[in-house]
């Protein structure tokens, strides 16, 4: 009867694919090769007999059996991390990660998930705040890593994405002839708070502050409820929340540099975070 082992490299790599939709990610992430991680695939699909991925140049989509595999290939390398456990537990590690309020968008969770995948003894600390606070805490040494806009066009840091921004409303809201802009912000000190109204300063567009939020998700709420509008990342904005910039003659917004700072102490980190910089760069517009 025919061996059907799998190899357990070759099924890793087709699960970063699917997650990170591009195989330039997925080999970011295992320090690899771009032809490495075609190889691993192509050998996986022929043991399988079937094609797992359509391809073509600018997009990666699960097949369907591709689709029909994917929980399964999940389920082999979860075995497969308990059975090391079992016979060599580890001790467990932990990772402090601080991520910009305008950078935590909606591939925040599957981070989280493929983290602890990766690493079932790792216990992660996920600190959102404002980036120039973060870089603070990093600078002290509070921090292993974060994920910040670069305020301040540091050297230390890897680029993983231009972040867009742009003025967003409810689709119904409307501002009434003669009144100034009502504006909803993070509260102060907030880089994107501070450039946006300075802009509006600048083009002489008056403007009121109508609610401050403590995070992005209150501005969030704040803006679909149809208090006024926010300067906020493509990303992070509300769903249903429309971009009204042009439509209001308001300035633009310029993107901002997202990168990784890192220190990693102790080698175990490092996978870590080749997976943190590879999603945020599948994410985002670099």
């Amino acid at each position: 009867m025919p061996s059907r082992a799998i190899d357990p490299d070759t099924v890793q790599a087709f699960v970063l694919v699917a997650d990170l939709g591009s195989f330039t990610r997925a080999a970011e992430a295992l320090d690899t090769s771009q032809a490495a991680v075609s190889l691993k695939l192509k050998r996986l699909e022929d043991r399988l007999g079937c094609r797992l991925l359509d391809r073509t140049p600018r997009h990666v989509r699960l097949s369907p059996r591709g689709e029909a595999f994917l929980p399964a290939a999940r389920d082999l390398l979860a075995a497969q991390e308990r059975a090391w456990a079992g016979l060599s537990p580890a001790p467990s590690r932990r990772l402090s990660l601080g991520i910009s309020e305008h950078v935590a968008g909606p591939e925040l969770p599957s981070l989280i998930g493929r983290i602890a995948a990766h690493d079932p003894n790792l216990v992660i600390e996920v600190r959102v705040a404002a980036s120039r606070d973060l870089i603070g805490a990093y600078d002290r040494g509070e921090i292993d890593a974060v994920v910040v806009r670069d305020e301040d066009e540091r050297r230390d840091g890897l680029l993983l994405a231009t972040e867009a921004f742009g003025w967003f409303s409810a689709p119904g809201w409307r501002r009434r002839a003669g009144e100034p802009l009502r504006v909803a912000t993070l509260a102060a000190p907030c880089g994107v708070r501070a450039a946006a109204t300075r802009l509006l300063d600048a083009a002489g567009i008056p403007w009121t502050e109508v609610f401050v939020g403590g995070g992005i998700l209150a501005v969030g709420a704040a803006v679909s409820a149809g208090l006024g509008v926010a300067a906020l990342a493509r990303r992070v904005a509300p769903a249903g929340a429309i971009e009204v910039g042009e439509a209001l003659g308001l300035p633009p917004l310029p993107p901002a540099d997202v990168v990784l700072l890192a220190r990693p102490a102790d080698p175990w980190a490092l996978p870590v975070l080749r997976m943190i910089g590879a999603t945020f760069r599948s994410a985002g517009t670099a």
